[in-house]
Formats: C-alpha cells, sequence, structure tokens
C-alpha cells in the first residue's frame, strides 16, 4: 500500500507527522507532496490524501483524477466543503480507508481547451470550473456559445462561468447558479452580470462540449481558481467538456448526507428567524 500526502501551504507539520504515523503503523509507504509543487502522482500510489482546505483538495483532485486514483480530504481550513474529515478524525478516516470501510463518490472533472485558430494554447482539467472574464477592462466581453454542434446565442456579459455538479456549489453559486448534486454528469453554464435580464444559467445535458468564443475581448480565463490567468485574445475559442476519467472520493458518510453538508456549511434551508 502506498499513500500520498498532499501538504497545503497552512498545515503544520504536527498533522503530516500524524498522517505519516498512520500510515506507518499499517505498514504503508507514505510520500509527502507540497501542493503548489505536484504536477503527478508518484507511480503506484493507492491513494491521495490532501491535508488543507478545498483549495489542496482541487489541487489533489487534478493529481487524482487522470490517474485513477482515489482522493481524501482532510479538512484544516474554515469551509471544507469538499473535504470529508475534520483535522481530529485523521487517524480514524485512514483507518476507516485501510480497513476498507469507505465507499467511492464519482465526480466529473472539467477538460477544458483553448485554441487560436486551429492552435491549441492551453489544455487544463479541473473539479470545479474555469471562469471566462474581461481582463481588467470596464467593458463587457460578447460571447458566442455552442454546445454540441448547436448555436446556442451570443451574450454580452462580464464573463461566464462552465461548472461541474462539483462547482456548483461554488463560484458559479454565488453567480446565481443552480445546486447541482455532485454525483452529476450535468455542466452548468452561469453568465456573470449579463446585460440581458433574461440571460440565465442553462444545465446542459452529459457528454456534450460547451464552446466559448471571446467575440468581443480582450478575457482570461482561470481554473479552479487559478492564480494565474490564461490571456485569452478576441477570435480564441474556449472548448468545455467532461475529462474521460471520473474523480474518485472517498467518503465514509451515506450519499444523502450532501444535504446535510449544504445546511451545516452553506447554510442552505436553515431559516433566518430561528424557530419557536
Amino acid at each position: 500500500m502506498k499513500i500520498c500526502i498532499l501538504r497545503g501551504p497552512g498545515a503544520e507539520q504536527s498533522v503530516l507527522d500524524r498522517a505519516l504515523r498512520s500510515a506507518k503503523n499499517r505498514n504503508a509507504e507514505a510520500v509527502e507532496l507540497q501542493r503548489d509543487g505536484s504536477e503527478e502522482a508518484p507511480r503506484g500510489s493507492n491513494l491521495i490524501v490532501t491535508l488543507g482546505g478545498d483549495g489542496t483538495f482541487l489541487a489533489g483532485a487534478r493529481l487524482a483524477a487522470p490517474a485513477g486514483i482515489p482522493i481524501l480530504g482532510v479538512n484544516l481550513g474554515r469551509l471544507g466543503f469538499l473535504t470529508e474529515v475534520e483535522e481530529p478524525e485523521l487517524e480514524r478516516g485512514l483507518e476507516h480507508f485501510f480497513s476498507g470501510e469507505y465507499r467511492i463518490e464519482e465526480r466529473s472533472i472539467l477538460q477544458v481547451t483553448l485554441f487560436s485558430g486551429e492552435t491549441v494554447r492551453d489544455r487544463s482539467i479541473g473539479l470545479n470550473e474555469v471562469v471566462v472574464d474581461h481582463s481588467g477592462e470596464a467593458r463587457m466581453l460578447r460571447l458566442e456559445i455552442d454546445v454540441g454542434g448547436q448555436a446556442v446565442g451570443v451574450i454580452d456579459a462580464d464573463g461566464a462561468i462552465v461548472a461541474t455538479a462539483s462547482g456548483s456549489t461554488a463560484y458559479a453559486l454565488a453567480s446565481g447558479g443552480p445546486i447541482l448534486e455532485p454525483t452529476l454528469r450535468d455542466l452548468v453554464l452561469v453568465p456573470m452580470n449579463p446585460f440581458a435580464l433574461t440571460v440565465r444559467p442553462i444545465v446542459f445535458a452529459p457528454g456534450q462540449d460547451i464552446t466559448l468564443k471571446v467575440v468581443r475581448g480582450p478575457a482570461e480565463m482561470r481554473v479552479d481558481g487559478g492564480r494565474q490567468g490564461v490571456a485569452v485574445a478576441t477570435g480564441d475559442v474556449i472548448r468545455c467538456g467532461s475529462h474521460e476519467k471520473r474523480l474518485k472520493v472517498v467518503r465514509f458518510s451515506p450519499p444523502e448526507s450532501f444535504y446535510q453538508r449544504l445546511g451545516d456549511k452553506l447554510g442552505w434551508g436553515r431559516p433566518l428567524v430561528p424557530k419557536k
């Protein structure tokens, strides 16, 4: 058994030591990786453990999904919506995994390709979303939207978000998008501050690529909130679809706990006025 421990920037050495000790007690090999310096998981890894918040989990997902490795998130941050266990439960969570007492929840991963004419300028994957917005200029973008070869329309907006079901509770939700159950394969398009009031989010069926052509730019593209945006010129096309592999998330809680998580983490369905 070999586990890969992805350490977030705020993870203390004592927490890492606890994870390493748990692996050693089970005669498992453990390899430490830094969040911002890892491009692929070590060969032969059976599990990726993320120590940090949702940002560290997103980084781990980009390593885990292409390699087909399950991922277990340990929350050391504030929200921890994507992670499965809190820091005090670290040892218990690893013990459950080593004992086979878990289930796998599969989630879609976004594959994003940026074209300038016939040239591929950038190719990225992400668990949550790709954001295309104006690059520091005050004027709106004009985006031509196509789904599965079918023209959807042209919108004037600050930008647009294409999100997975996992990403529906992140930036897309803050921009007015709907909440999707995390195991759905659908993609959602959320316009950002559109000029026309009738332009609203759309949920697209699985298996279709969504393309955004920048008719009036320039723009900037970010996948999963990456620190470094990619410049998108007028005429460039961003193609968004589902990656051929899905992310395998280690869960100990039942599937219906998603709704409990919505209430606990996001306050969904909790009355503003306390019940009498």
